[in-house]
């Protein structure tokens, strides 16, 4: 597992071991709706999506092989317009990050975007630039790149992804340019836009905190002392409905409890006390009373 602490923002890149790409990004590409597809386009937009992710350096922070984040791309094509390049598409991306002295893996980040649409031809080279970004395709990946990278080191050290949210932030500004869903400011909450400006507000300080116990101070030690462990993300549960409460509309903390429901419920359900089982209960009710199925499973 990656040691990056506080002292992450300042690595160099040294030693023969070390890699300049911080992704393992695994794309998939899924047509199945398209009529008589041309294979070959999709073949090379697969290609170039994984190349550009994991090809690409994003930060100065130096990652080792296997200290790569690993994060999977779903893909899936609703429509397909040849002769303009265009494809409306869904994506449904999710990364993970392992979990100290043990082989689990935890989600996280991960979201469902339903406005991924970009133009792309099998012959098109994609290439970031961070001061003139005019192509959608170019705009999503960064964007997300940024983000997975940033929710990554969020968890390692006290809101050590700032830098990564900043750069998303600015790519997400060059969006309002681009004639493309999913960009504009206010116009959805949950779009890329609403979701990274939720994230930075002050008032979100708590959420990122929050991560860092989480996964720092809960799951990272959970195998060594799970008591303490479980205690930690308890009382960091206040944090957590601190967020939910803390800007109107936001889904910040909504989207953290639905990647994470069946971990959540996993940490209680036959372990720790009953004060500890009622405020789980408590606080992922009040966040999402959709899920009280799952969450009466936290009781047991």
């Amino acid at each position: 597992m990656r040691k990056l602490f506080l002292v992450l923002t300042v690595f160099v890149l040294t030693g023969a071991n070390l890699s300049a790409q911080e992704l393992n990004a695994r794309v998939n590409i899924n047509y199945s709706q398209i009529e008589s597809p041309k294979t070959e386009t999709f073949t090379k937009l697969q290609t170039t999506i994984e190349e550009f992710l994991n090809n690409h350096k994003w930060t100065e922070i130096a990652f080792r092989e296997n200290e790569k984040i690993q994060c999977n791309f779903n893909i899936t094509v609703s429509e397909h317009n040849v002769s303009e390049n265009t494809f409306k598409c869904t994506l449904l991306m999710t990364s993970n990050r392992p979990v100290f002295n043990s082989s689990y893996n935890t989600v996280c980040y991960s979201v469902n975007d339903k406005e991924f649409v970009f133009k792309f031809s099998e012959f098109d080279q994609i290439e970031y630039q961070e001061n003139q970004i005019d192509n959608n395709l170019v705009a999503l990946l960064a964007y997300y790149a940024y983000m997975i990278i940033g929710m990554d080191l969020d968890t390692m050290s006290p809101k050590g992804g700032t830098s990564c949210f900043q750069t998303a932030e600015n790519i997400v500004s060059a969006g309002q340019n681009l004639d493309f869903p999913g960009w504009k400011a206010f116009s959805d909450a949950s779009n890329r836009f609403g979701l990274l400006n939720d994230y930075l507000d002050g008032s979100m300080e708590c959420m990122r905190e929050f991560q860092y116990i989480y996964h720092r101070k809960g799951l990272d030690q959970m195998t060594e002392n799970p008591d303490t462990a479980r205690a930690a993300i308890t009382e960091g549960l206040d944090l957590l409905l601190q967020a939910h409460k803390a800007k109107n509309m936001n889904r910040v903390a909504q989207l953290f409890t639905e990647y994470k429901r069946n971990e959540l419920v996993n940490i209680y359900s036959g372990k720790g006390t009953t004060e500890e089982k009622n405020k789980a209960y408590d606080v992922l009710f009040a966040i999402d009373a959709s899920q009280d199925q799952e969450w009466q499973k936290i009781k047991k």
